[in-house]
């Protein structure tokens, strides 16, 4: 999951979309007794196999698809059946149950916040809002994690809660306020995290060469430049680089941490948590010490795993993680 998305809902508006035509009859957005929601699935071949599930490109789904107008494939399903394989993608099977359920409480309000009938899908079934890959991908421990906490949602003042969750904060989550700009509810202003240094992402080392980090921001950069040096110029409460010096013979750049990892690439840059930066030798690269593995705001999923070793409750992962929210169960 990359972010939160800044929707408050007091209800929940599902609908179904506006398309060419229904694929099948079985539409859960109006038959089901539990709510459902459309993913957009992509281009592709769909066809029924049952009379609640279907097949796309190859992979098995369930719930009924639709088509819009510009072809793509549109999958409506229940909810808690979407999180089968959403809980089951997030978060490994063989983890603690109790990290599992806070996952799924996780992935369920972050879905009751992302709906919108103004548009004619609800989620992508990627990293963009939550992996999701259907039936494929469920396993049993992630099906039994839903179903413990069925209809459960993480909620603030009377309201759904904003929920974000990435995959190691390094010892300390980051605000969203940090991260994207906007003003951070109380729940999402970072916190020390003590919990996630089991992860082979708590602490990285990685090399960048200054040749692939001038065409990777290459229009940041005044022409024919060659850069010399990476320093961070400022970070934020979290100790996460909020801007980087890029020097050069044509003079110094400040670029915008996210902007920066973004262009050098997320997987290289596993996260803006840089503890230090060391020009090598031969002045051609640089190699970046850091910790944790994504946006790090909200929920450690790593951390919510060393808790529920350590005997916590999925309440006391959410007091963490989200301090001040309450568990409540959507009507």
């Amino acid at each position: 999951m990359r972010r939160a998305t800044f929707l408050l809902l007091g209800a929940m508006p599902f609908v179904a979309a506006r398309a060419v035509r229904a694929q099948t009859e079985a539409d859960p957005a109006s038959s089901s007794l539990r709510p459902a929601l459309r993913v957009l699935l992509g281009t592709g071949a769909a066809t029924p196999s049952s009379a609640d599930t279907f097949d796309f490109n190859g992979r098995p789904y369930r719930g009924s698809y639709q088509q819009l107008a510009n072809g793509q494939i549109v999958n409506v399903v229940d909810l808690e059946q979407y999180l089968y394989s959403v809980v089951s993608r997030e978060m490994p099977a063989g983890w603690p149950s109790v990290a599992l359920e806070a996952q799924a409480v996780c992935a369920r309000t972050y879905v009751l916040v992302r709906s919108d009938p103004r548009r004619a899908y609800d989620l992508v079934p990627s990293e963009l809002d939550q992996r999701y890959d259907g039936i494929a991908a469920e396993t049993p421990a992630g099906i039994a994690a839903v179903d413990a906490t069925s209809r459960g949602v993480l909620s603030f003042g009377g309201a759904f809660a904003q929920v974000a969750y990435s995959s190691c904060c390094g010892g300390h989550t980051e605000s969203s306020s940090d991260a994207w700009g906007k003003a951070s509810p109380p729940y999402l202003g970072g916190v020390v995290c003590q919990w996630c240094m089991d992860s082979p992402n708590y602490r990285w080392t990685t090399s960048l060469g200054f040749d692939a980090i001038g065409a990777s921001l290459a229009t940041s950069l005044p022409a024919a430049s060659r850069l010399s040096d990476l320093r961070v110029s400022e970070r934020d409460g979290s100790g996460r680089a909020r801007f980087f010096e890029l020097v050069s013979d044509r003079g110094t750049v400040v670029v915008g941490g996210s902007a920066f990892r973004r262009a050098v690439g997320s997987r290289v840059l596993r996260s803006l948590l840089v503890t230090n930066i060391e020009r090598a030798p031969d002045g051609s690269s640089v190699a970046i010490a850091g910790g944790g593995l994504g946006h790090g705001v909200g929920l450690c999923q790593w951390g919510a795993r060393g808790m529920a070793l350590a005997n916590r409750r999925a309440s006391d992962i959410f007091a963490l993680y989200f301090p001040g929210t309450v568990v409540k169960n959507f009507t």
